[in-house]
């Protein structure tokens, strides 16, 4: 089978890659974005905090932003994956999960993250409706209403605190996993947070509605909104097999322009750092999209007095 050449290899489809692929095409690169889904915000009904889309469905936004692509004739999309990917020389080669072989001059990895929820019964039919992650994201449409943070970790005393500032009704739940230390306890006391130390057993309410949580002892608590600490896991293994060098919590480790440790393999989204919005994926795949271009350019520029 006779291999595709490409400029840029996108690997993810979500903001950050879509927005890279945008930047590209306008500098007439040739740019495949590859794309299998699931978004780890496909259950959201809206996003938040990008100026100009507050409010945006997910999905709205990614069917407009591919919608936008189709001018730039040498920008592709496909809903396919990238299964093998490797350094030969100066060059990437890779393998999708259609069956075509295709070789690219540099990589954008945006492939994202995937959150290890917790396994409740019923969790999925409240999540990304009334369960969610970022208080950023979703808290402000549940202010002053009662509200939830979980964590296994001593991070969920961070998290319950930073929700007191949409709420005085917020009590947080640690499932016995951690001890809190006497001096946390006295600062979520003196900022009114509730803590609940039993382990959680099922959540309820009317549809996607939360109403309460409810413990293994019975007893119950009420929250309109639950926040998740919750960790996380890179949702391919690409970087690992590109020997990229990875950060705290397994964030890949990426300069401010999106280079990894490997030469040619740039990162951008969720799967590079801890501030993880839309925007900021937005942003990071443009700020990568220019240091991308600049490397073709000046390889072209050389080529060209050669």
């Amino acid at each position: 089978m006779r291999r595709e050449s490409w400029d840029v290899l996108v690997a993810g489809g979500g903001p950050a890659g879509l927005s890279a692929a945008l930047l590209l095409g306008r500098c007439r690169r040739r740019v495949l974005v590859c794309d299998a889904g699931p978004k780890r915000n496909g259950a959201s009904r809206s996003l938040h905090g990008f100026l100009s889309r507050d409010g945006m469905a997910p999905a709205a936004l990614l069917r407009t932003a591919r919608a936008q692509l189709r001018r730039y004739a040498t920008v592709r999309f496909r809903r396919t994956r990238v299964d093998a990917l490797r350094r030969r020389g100066r060059s990437f080669h890779a393998t999708l999960s259609d069956g075509r072989t295709v070789v690219a001059r540099r990589v954008l990895l945006a492939t994202g993250v995937v959150d290890e929820l917790p396994r409740w019964p019923s969790l999925r039919r409240f999540y990304g409706r009334s369960v969610f992650h970022c208080p950023y994201c979703d808290a402000w449409e549940f202010r002053d209403r009662p509200l939830a943070a979980w964590a296994e970790t001593p991070a969920g005393a961070g998290l319950a605190l930073k929700l007191t500032l949409w709420s005085r009704r917020v009590v947080l739940l640690t499932g016995g996993a951690y001890r809190l230390s006497t001096r946390r306890r006295r600062q979520l006391r003196a900022h009114g947070v509730d803590v609940r130390e039993e382990p959680v057993a099922r959540l309820l309410g009317r549809g996607s509605a939360l109403r309460a949580v409810r413990f293994a002892s019975g007893r119950t608590v009420a929250c309109d909104a639950l926040f998740l600490g919750v960790g996380q896991r890179q949702a391919c293994d690409l970087f690992g097999r590109l020997r990229c060098r990875l950060a705290k919590r397994g964030a890949v480790a990426a300069d401010r322009l999106g280079h990894t440790s490997v030469p040619g393999v740039f990162a951008a989204g969720d799967a590079s750092i801890d501030t993880q919005l839309v925007v900021v994926a937005a942003s990071e795949g443009a700020r990568a999209a220019l240091a991308i271009n600049e490397e073709l350019l000046r390889e072209d520029l050389r080529g060209r007095q050669g």
